[in-house]
């Protein structure tokens, strides 16, 4: 009988090296106060006191990519993905009034191809340095007759700190409050699975010119990555700018927004009050997708929702403008009875578009 290998079984110990090796000065390029050792062991450390806090309060937050990745791999366009990883996790502990600290991944597939996975890494590594987290480790699984050919999956860790006292949302969040959209990137990470089927029913290849982004392909357009919002919300809220802030995912912003808000408050958004970016026009008529659908489905163009003090409203606006961010005012709060809940004026029947 032939002696086999765990490589016989499609399992590469060599390439698992090869691609540690590889990642290490991207892992050590997020360094950051706090950041213990380096990849390679059993566990990370991360000292708290060295990162300047006094009475921390962990927060945590995992999450995915979704069937974004779909796109990622049948384009052959792996550079993105990364970060839209990173972003779902930090931006969930940013509106926390949390700082990511750290960042650890997992990544599946049924065959390791180095040169791919270090795309994906490098991804990683860019969304921490944005975040300013310190990406500490991760997992590689190679597992064959799991995962078809190039395939694999992506999920994502992050443990973030605040200061006791400084935890969002506030207590003071009420009828008056003023609603702050913060400008999206694109699609971001949700909403994929009927992306793709979109694509289908325009009859689109993936390499064709995208009809609403000149000079770039459809999947160029579509895996733009998800924006992270890190440092200029951290900014605000440092500044006593920010009473809650709520990151539009998946749900959009009916089923986001009412998460940081208390009972007997209704969020009055005005559709008109931001542009909608061209990407979701496309969507709305190449689907025949209603309004409420998008806006149940997709961020249309808010990615963060920041809630502030009427009186600090231009303050804030000023603010996130000096870090880079585009905030527009998009609504007020309102009292209301029961659970809160959200309303969306003047969408109109050709809206978003």
């Amino acid at each position: 009988m032939t002696s086999l290998t765990y490589r016989d079984a499609g399992v590469d110990i060599e390439a698992g090296d090869a691609l540690v090796e590889a990642i290490k000065p991207l892992a050590k390029a997020t360094d950051r106060s706090g950041t213990m050792g380096g990849l390679g062991g059993f566990g990370a450390l991360f000292d708290l006191k060295a990162a300047g806090f006094r009475d921390p309060v962990l927060v945590s937050s995992t999450d995915g990519v979704g069937t974004k990745l779909k796109l990622a791999i049948d384009s052959g366009i792996h550079g993105t993905v990364g970060q839209d990883l990173v972003a779902m996790c930090v931006n969930d502990l940013v509106v926390q009034g949390a700082e990511p600290l750290f960042f650890l991944d997992y990544f599946a597939t049924g065959r390791l191809e180095v040169a791919q996975a270090r795309q994906v890494i490098a991804g990683i590594a860019e969304g921490c340095r944005i975040a300013g987290c310190a990406l500490v480790g991760g997992e590689t699984a190679e597992m064959p007759g799991l995962y078809k050919g190039g395939d694999y999956d992506l999920a994502g860790f992050s443990v973030g700190a605040a200061e006791r006292g400084a935890l969002l949302p506030r207590g003071d969040v009420g009828p008056g409050d003023v609603l702050l959209g913060l400008a999206s990137s694109g699609v971001h990470s949700n909403g994929f699975s009927l992306v793709r089927r979109v694509i289908e029913a325009a009859g689109l290849a993936l390499s064709a010119p995208a009809p609403f982004a000149a000079g770039q392909s459809l999947a160029e357009a579509l895996l733009a990555p998800t924006r992270i919002y890190v440092k200029p919300l951290l900014a605000a809220h440092r500044a006593g700018l920010v009473k809650a802030a709520a990151h539009i995912t998946g749900g959009g912003l009916p089923g986001n927004l009412p998460r940081v808000l208390p009972k007997g408050v209704a969020a009055a958004l005005d559709a008109r009050a931001w542009p909608v970016p061209p990407v979701f026009g496309w969507l709305a008529r190449a689907g025949g997708i209603a309004p409420e659908e998008m806006l149940r489905v997709f961020n249309c163009g808010v990615g963060m929702v920041v809630v502030v003090p009427p009186d600090r409203a231009e303050a804030a606006i000023a603010l996130f403008a000096a870090e880079g961010e585009t905030a527009r005012r998009i609504g007020v709060l309102e009292a209301a009875e029961g659970a809160a809940s959200v309303r969306v004026d003047h969408l109109g029947a050709g809206w978003p578009g």
